[in-house]
């Protein structure tokens, strides 16, 4: 009897600390899913050669080192020159909150190798081989808890080119391996890597940055499910509220990634998708077309009505600023997100994430096939829609590229017990009444007019 008593309270131990941590683990994913958008941030030492290789524009953006197949010895040293000493943390971490940006995530070591940080698992990192000498990473969680921002931590799971141990099987055996300086891909021992440095330097970046909100993983295609599980038990032993993407591998990750893309339906699971600003990911001096404000905000609100989070990337200069080219994007993103983010932050998708204006509405083509590198399948056309999104009782429609004043919002009938419409701009009330077909709605001329751009929301208490 004493024996089963025992193994009740064992068990009751064990049961009310794994409700302890699911609770836990439901308030950061509520905390992710209501925060909506975040900065994504690409820099290492792909920074100071900014796609030039030798006095030639070199192939593969951030990926260089794998398309030149440059030896690591030559591509280390690099970081003889990487000096960035316009870095600063708090104007970063503002720039992303008067975004709108509610978390940062930094790569604390991306395909390289090499540690953006002040790793002692690996000499291989900003602090040992620059002149600049500084941990970047500890001034950014210095200036991320200053302003209420979340930390988030991009770390390459399955490829590292300065590890001899870490072999790729994609697309193709070794075809993301660094064969150059390692040639025999079956020598090759994985779980060697993965204790001697993915699990201390996890360690290090879980203990030694203050609360961190996310591990961000990469390329797990030959983790195996035992060394994904691991390592969320690893995680989780820190810091038990640290959330993980689904590049841990095997399903073991708690919300799932999209790359570039932007998906078709509602998804009512947690989700993120991360699109670039411009083509490359790290800062490349020959990406001088970057996507036009309407186009960034326009995906950044189809995303919201299906349920996701948009993850927006910038790869900051080899002298530690956020390019030029960044600044009409971020600053319609803050003047946009001023009026509008009532009907983004908090909230959730409708039963239906949207309508078309017309019957007959064209779509552009996109492909979606994934290509690695320099891969970009957001939709560039812009043509009158509608998006919803729900909170608190409210319907918010947010109207993209409509210029008609007067319209009907069919997915809105007499069932649906409506109190008022209006504009979240000014809270200007306006006209509307119940037709054949849907809700009739009337937005006053000069009001769509002074739209800088031509996306806003209107709200319907029900």
């Amino acid at each position: 009897m004493k024996q089963v008593f025992f193994v009740l309270v064992i068990f009751s131990m064990f049961y009310m600390a794994s409700i302890a941590q699911n609770k836990g683990d439901e308030q950061a994913m509520q905390q992710f899913q209501d925060s909506k958008f975040g900065l994504f941030i690409h820099w290492g030492l792909y920074s100071q050669t900014a796609g030039l290789w030798k006095g030639v524009p070199s192939r593969g953006g951030e990926h260089f080192m794998l398309y030149e197949k440059i030896p690591l010895k030559e591509y280390a040293a690099i970081a003889k020159e990487f000096n960035p000493t316009q870095f600063n943390a708090t104007q970063w971490v503002k720039t992303a909150k008067q975004a709108g940006m509610k978390y940062i995530v930094f790569t604390t070591k991306h395909h390289d190798g090499f540690a953006m940080y002040d790793s002692k698992v690996s000499d291989y990192n900003i602090v040992k081989t620059t002149p600049y000498g500084k941990d970047p990473l500890k001034e950014l969680a210095k200036a991320c808890k200053d302003e209420g921002i979340m930390l988030g931590l991009y770390y390459s799971l399955g490829r590292d080119w300065e590890d001899p141990d870490v072999p790729t099987n994609w697309p193709e055996k070794a075809g993301r391996s660094n064969t150059w300086d390692y040639p025999d891909e079956d020598a090759k021992d994985l779980n060697a890597y993965i204790e001697r440095k993915v699990k201390p330097q996890l360690v290090e970046l879980l203990t030694n940055y203050g609360d961190i909100a996310m591990i961000w993983f990469d390329t797990p295609e030959l983790v195996t499910e035992k060394q994904s599980g691991e390592i969320r038990e690893l995680i989780e032993s820190i810091q038990p509220t640290c959330l993980i993407n689904s590049r841990i591998g095997n399903n073991l990750g708690d919300y799932s990634i999209k790359e570039q893309q932007l998906t078709d339906e509602i998804n009512p699971n947690p989700w993120e998708t991360c699109i670039t600003m411009g083509k490359n990911w790290g800062y490349n001096q020959f990406d001088t077309v970057y996507k036009e404000p309407e186009i960034l905000i326009r995906s950044f609100v189809d995303v919201v009505s299906k349920g996701g989070n948009l993850l927006l990337n910038i790869g900051p200069t080899r002298k530690g600023t956020f390019p030029s080219l960044t600044r009409p994007g971020l600053d319609s993103f803050h003047n946009w997100m001023e009026i509008n983010s009532e009907a983004i932050y908090e909230t959730r998708p409708w039963h239906i994430f949207g309508e078309d204006f017309s019957e007959n509405q064209q779509r552009e083509t996109v492909d979606k096939e994934f290509h690695d590198a320099v891969f970009d399948a957001i939709p560039k056309d812009k043509y009158p829609d509608f998006r919803f999104t729900t909170k608190e009782g409210c319907l918010y429609i947010i109207a993209r590229h409509v210029y008609d004043t007067d319209f009907v919002i069919k997915s809105l009938d007499k069932t649906r017990n409506i109190k008022q419409i209006g504009l979240l701009d000014e809270g200007y009330q306006l006209n509307w009444e119940y037709v054949d077909g849907g809700v009739r709605i009337q937005v006053p001329s000069d009001m769509i007019q002074k739209q800088t751009i031509p996306i806003y929301t209107i709200k319907v208490e029900l």
